[in-house]
C-alpha cells in the first residue's frame, strides 16, 4: 500500500464509531491460542511419529528446528502490552523465540511431556530468571544472562570455552548498557523500578566477562560444534553482548550452517553458507559463543 493508499483509506476510518467489546477481544485471544496449541500439538505429534525421544536432545532440537522452516520472522513478538505474562507465539519468530520454542519443545519431547500446559511449563521455565514470572525484569533479556540462567538451571551449558580454548578467546566488550541507554526503545523502561532493575542486571552481565570465539578464527575451530548447538552471534554494536541467535545444522557435505530466524521480510531458514562464511558477511558480527542443551532429568 503506497502513502495515497493509505490516506485515503485512512479518512474513512474517524466516520465509523468504534466500541470496545470485551468478548470479541476475548474470543480473539481465544482464537489466537488455539492456533499455538495447534501448532504446538503437531510438533508432538511429528515426534512421537519419528519416536525423536529416543534421541539425544541435540538432535531433537534440530528436528523440530526444521519443522520450523517457514515460519515468517516478526521482530518484538513477545511485547505485549500489560503486566507482564507467559506469550506464547509460534506463528511467528524472531531469532531467539525460534531457538527458544525448538529448545522447549525438544525438552518436552525427552520427557515425554506433550500436553500444551507442558510445554508453557518449559517455555516460562527457560524465558525467566529462575523460572519465575516476577514483572518485566524477571524476564531474561539479554542472552549471554539467558545462557547464564538456563545453565544454574541445568538446561544447558555455555561450551564456548570448552571448544575453542581459553587463549583463542576474547572478552565481550563493556559495558553493558543497550537497554538502559536506549530506556525510549522500550516501552516498559518508562517504568522507574524496572529501569533501576535492569540497571544492576546489565552491571552483573559485564562483570562476568564473557569470553568469545572471534569470526576470524571461527573456520580454524568450527568442526568441534555439534549440530543442535546454539550460536549466538557476538557484536560491534554498543552495549549490547549478542545481535543474533540460531541453532547449528550439518549440510550433507558435513559443513557447518545456522538455522535460523534472519530478519523481517524473511522467513526461518538455513543459511546457504557455511557459518564462519555467514558471519564473515556481517561487519556487526564480531563472532560466536556457544551452548548445548542438556538431557532433561
Amino acid at each position: 500500500m503506497d502513502r495515497r493508499d493509505f490516506l485515503r483509506r485512512s479518512a474513512i476510518v474517524p466516520l465509523i464509531p468504534f466500541v470496545f467489546d470485551r468478548s470479541f477481544a476475548a474470543s480473539l485471544f481465544s482464537a489466537v491460542e488455539k492456533t499455538d496449541e495447534s501448532i504446538c500439538k503437531s510438533k508432538f505429534k511429528l515426534a512421537v511419529s519419528r519416536n525423536l525421544a529416543a534421541m539425544p536432545i541435540n538432535d531433537v532440537i534440530v528436528e523440530i528446528g526444521k519443522s520450523f522452516i517457514g515460519t515468517e520472522y516478526a521482530a518484538h513478538s513477545l511485547e505485549e502490552e500489560g503486566a507482564e505474562h507467559l506469550v506464547v507465539n509460534m506463528r511467528v519468530l524472531d531469532c531467539v523465540s525460534f531457538y527458544e520454542n525448538s529448545l522447549a519443545i525438544a525438552r518436552c519431547v525427552k520427557l515425554k511431556k506433550y500436553s500444551f500446559d507442558d510445554y508453557k511449563t518449559e517455555l516460562q521455565l527457560i524465558r525467566y530468571r529462575g523460572g519465575i514470572i516476577n514483572g518485566y525484569p524477571s524476564r531474561l533479556h539479554y542472552t549471554t544472562d539467558y545462557w547464564f540462567d538456563n545453565e544454574k538451571k541445568g538446561i544447558l551449558k555455555v561450551v564456548t570455552e570448552e571448544l575453542f580454548g581459553i587463549e583463542n578467546l576474547e572478552p565481550i566488550p563493556t559495558p553493558i548498557n543497550f537497554m538502559t541507554s536506549h530506556r525510549s526503545s522500550y516501552a516498559q523502561l518508562s517504568n522507574k523500578d524496572f529501569f533501576d532493575e535492569i540497571k544492576k542486571q546489565e552491571e552483573q552481565i559485564g562483570k562476568r566477562g564473557t569470553l568469545f570465539l572471534p569470526k576470524r578464527n571461527i573456520h580454524l575451530f568450527e568442526k568441534k560444534i555439534t549440530a543442535g548447538s546454539l550460536i549466538g552471534m557476538t557484536t560491534n554494536t554498543p552495549g549490547l553482548d549478542i545481535s543474533h541467535t540460531g541453532i547449528a545444522v550439518l549440510a550433507d557435505n558435513g559443513s557447518l550452517h545456522l538455522m535460523h530466524a534472519p530478519d523481517i521480510g524473511s522467513e526461518v531458514q538455513i543459511t546457504e553458507s557455511p557459518l564462519h562464511d555467514y558471519v564473515s558477511r556481517h561487519p556487526k558480527q564480531t563472532g560466536i559463543i556457544v551452548a548445548e542443551a542438556l538431557e532433561p532429568k
